[in-house]
């Protein structure tokens, strides 16, 4: 029983396509083929550049909308057909979704979906209701998608339970495999008397804006980089879009790393910031509870002034943030690309085993 070829779906928005190509690399250095269809809108030429460098990597790009964005229903109904047709032509041995709209498609080839996060527990966790009405196709398409998959993997066990709430799925029928970066894709440079955030700054998840509330009150500088869309960070030192080796040298750089997150299913950008010795503060919500316990202060993401009383005592206390980095980095390391691709071949095998096993009325 082998695992050859596996179809492989990224969304190039956001921290699923790091998660793709640092899963499909792995999965080319142990000798598997991955097709990898991006979907969320067409690639950028440095996304392409990155998956073409990676060898045994076939990157098939469309503009296809996702389930979660506005309108996207023709565009899922189409993505699907493409995908059946690949399917088809490529014959892989696992389907691997990163996205929940084409679970229930009729695949030959087990199914492996990965929810690394949702709109309802996106709208639960920032905005503290029940996601409106206008998301109930939404709500079945997902219930049916991981109805129908063989696997269903989640990053924490926090993602895990959030399923689970919002979907009914069975609380033990989703394997928790945590993300996974390269630890030697960053460095540890000297510290520099800043505050570093980064990721969709927009995003009132990521809940960057409550640190531009207090950051005139800090005595030190706040940078952050990203997609702000408008968001009124004015008090802060804006980067702009940075490209990966940018982003490696801010985290190298930064003394602190702050991300007082309302939503975060897993956070790369936080592992990152780990992996290159910054202190940690976050915000106080399971999933990052789950994964770095006490190597990170923790706020409410509501509490700003708690917020600020924090950095500036981690500001004032070099012994505390080189305690922290300490502890961030050592927690890091375990985090390892190689170890979630690891996981996941065992998934795929473990699928493949189970398709295989006849059924007995």
């Amino acid at each position: 029983m082998k695992v050859e070829r596996v179809l492989m779906t990224g969304d190039t928005v956001g921290g699923v396509w790091t998660f793709t190509l640092d899963l499909a690399r792995g999965l080319s250095e142990k000798g598997i083929e991955v097709v990898l269809v991006a979907f969320g809108g067409k690639a950028s030429a440095s996304q392409l550049a990155e998956a073409s460098a990676i060898r045994g990597v076939c990157l098939l790009d469309s503009g296809f909308k996702l389930e979660w964005m506005d309108d996207p229903w023709a565009d899922v109904e189409a993505s699907g057909g493409w995908l059946l047709e690949l399917a088809r032509e490529y014959c892989p041995q696992v389907v691997h979704l990163n996205s929940f709209g084409h679970g229930a498609l009729r695949w030959h080839a087990p199914v492996v979906v990965t929810g690394h996060s949702c709109v309802l527990s996106w709208w639960r966790a920032v905005k503290n209701e029940r996601a409106p009405r206008s998301w109930d196709r939404y709500r079945t398409l997902v219930t049916e998608t991981l109805q129908n998959a063989d696997v269903v993997t989640a990053p924490t066990s926090a993602m895990a339970a959030a399923l689970t709430e919002h979907y009914g799925m069975d609380p033990f029928a989703c394997r928790v495999i945590p993300n996974g970066r390269d630890a030697a894709k960053f460095r540890c440079g000297v510290k520099e008397p800043f505050i570093f955030s980064a990721g969709r700054l927009w995003d009132h998840a990521k809940n960057v804006q409550t640190i531009a509330h207090i950051a005139p009150e800090l005595s030190w500088p706040v940078y952050v980089a990203g997609e702000s869309n408008g968001a009124g960070l004015e008090t802060c030192l804006n980067l702009g879009h940075l490209g990966a080796s940018q982003m490696a040298d801010m985290y190298a750089r930064a003394a602190i790393y702050a991300m007082p997150a309302r939503y975060e299913p897993f956070g790369l950008s936080i592992l990152e910031a780990a992996l290159s010795g910054c202190a940690l503060v976050l915000g106080d919500i399971p999933s990052l509870r789950e994964i770095w316990k006490d190597s990170a202060l923790f706020v409410h993401p509501e509490d700003s002034r708690k917020l600020g009383r924090t950095l500036q005592s981690l500001i004032d206390n070099p012994n505390q943030r080189e305690y922290l980095s300490r502890r961030a980095c050592e927690r890091a390391i375990g985090f390892s690309a190689g170890r979630m691709s690891e996981a996941y071949l065992k998934t795929y095998l473990n699928a493949v085993a189970l398709r295989s096993i006849p059924c007995v009325s």
